[in-house]
């Protein structure tokens, strides 16, 4: 049985980043970006979509890729959407300035209802929160990002069917 031509890990991150730019798009334009539950939906797009990726990869190698390797295609794609993501969020936010706006007035309402804090001390917590508010952005997107990819690349390389090899199959390089 030959090898099919697999889906590089690259265009596999394109693919993925485009659809997860996509929905963060049309959420933030619809007004539903504070819903928590929709929010959730684009990481299981993420980890759905690694998944699917991981397993085309191990078909296309005639089920004989190993678990690391499986792992290791998953995570570079995981690379490639992180940083699409956050290329995308530094300049989504810098271009539409009026959608930082509400996230930092969300923020503060937020604090305001827990009525364990001054309004000294909100204030000098939201003033930090604007003038490092790509930093965290792009840090939280960074974490997230990872972590959830780990976490679709670890599934998508459990799951997927594995045949190894016999020691006297192998080929000499």
């Amino acid at each position: 049985m030959e090898e099919k031509k697999p889906i590089s890990h690259f265009v596999a991150g394109l693919i993925i980043a485009a659809i997860l730019i996509i929905y963060t798009t049309l959420l933030n334009y619809m007004g539903l970006f504070q819903n928590q539950s929709l929010g959730w939906l684009g990481y299981f797009i993420m980890i759905g979509g690694l998944v699917l990726f991981v397993n085309l990869y191990g078909k296309a190698k005639n089920n004989q890729a190993t678990f690391g390797n499986l792992f290791s295609y998953g995570f570079k794609a995981t690379s490639i959407i992180t940083l699409i993501m956050i290329v995308y969020i530094v300049i989504f936010f810098i271009a539409f300035p009026e959608f930082k706006d509400k996230i930092v007035e969300t923020a503060r309402e937020g604090m305001e209802k827990q009525d364990n804090m001054t309004d000294d001390q909100i204030d000098q917590g939201m003033e930090m929160f604007e003038r490092n508010f790509i930093l965290f952005t792009g840090g939280g997107a960074l974490f997230m990002y990872l972590v959830l990819g780990a976490i679709g690349s670890l599934i998508g390389a459990a799951i997927t069917k594995k045949q190894p090899r016999s020691p006297f199959d192998q080929q000499s390089i």
